[in-house]
């Protein structure tokens, strides 16, 4: 179930990508949790591989889907996003592929297979942790502007289902680096649908107000 609503995860900013490139305008929507997807994802996908955890390939081949996935959304926020932000985004993409090839190297030449998967796993860890605390920078916008136009529904819902999923699956395996972050990330996934269930009641001129400015 974990790796369903993955993969529902990994599809579900498809209708906010249609909109930018419908628009050729990424408007208010937030470039960072694709960038922290996209590292979580390799990092995970790393942890998955042979070269550092026996029986857990399903981990690293639905990471290499997220990734893929990831840097085809971060390439089209770059594409359409305005100069500052484009420059900016370049910037966390090319850190991300550095930090990762870094990992990569440090992980194979300083470790031994056990050693390994610990620095990997806690690496895992501290992404995953990124990755599901990175929606609090929508939360801060979804309450600064009363609105939900920039926090997808469906996003936010695969982030709690799949959360969901993987804390009970680390719980049953006594997994820290699988149980800690999913914890976590399903807290965080409460919090965003609380505030989704609230704002989305609101009047629908005094939601979009705010952001009048930025469709133009």
């Amino acid at each position: 179930m974990g790796n369903l609503f993955a993969f529902v995860l990994f599809a579900s900013p498809i209708p906010t990508f249609k909109r930018i490139v419908r628009n050729k305008s990424t408007e208010q929507f937030s470039g960072l949790p694709y960038v922290y997807s996209l590292l979580n994802c390799l990092i995970c996908m790393w942890y998955g591989l042979p070269f550092v955890s026996y029986g857990v390939i399903l981990v690293a081949t639905v990471n290499s889907i997220g990734a893929v996935c990831q840097l085809v959304y971060v390439t089209l926020f770059i594409i359409y996003a305005d100069t500052t932000r484009r420059l900016k985004m370049s910037g966390l993409l090319i850190a991300v592929l550095c930090v990762f090839s870094l990992i990569i190297y440090v992980s194979l030449e300083l470790f031994d297979h056990q050693s390994r998967q610990t620095f990997v796993g806690y690496l895992s860890v501290a992404s995953l942790i990124s990755m599901f605390a990175s929606p609090l920078f929508i939360i801060n916008l979804v309450i600064r502007t009363r609105s939900v136009e920039f926090m997808p529904f469906y996003l936010s819902l695969a982030t709690f289902l799949m959360s969901v999923s993987f804390f009970a699956y680390g719980l049953l395996l006594h997994d820290f680096f699988v149980y800690v972050p999913n914890g976590i990330g399903t807290v965080l996934g409460v919090i965003q649908l609380l505030l989704y269930a609230y704002y989305c009641r609101k009047p629908s001129e005094e939601s979009r107000l705010p952001l009048l400015g930025s469709h133009g």
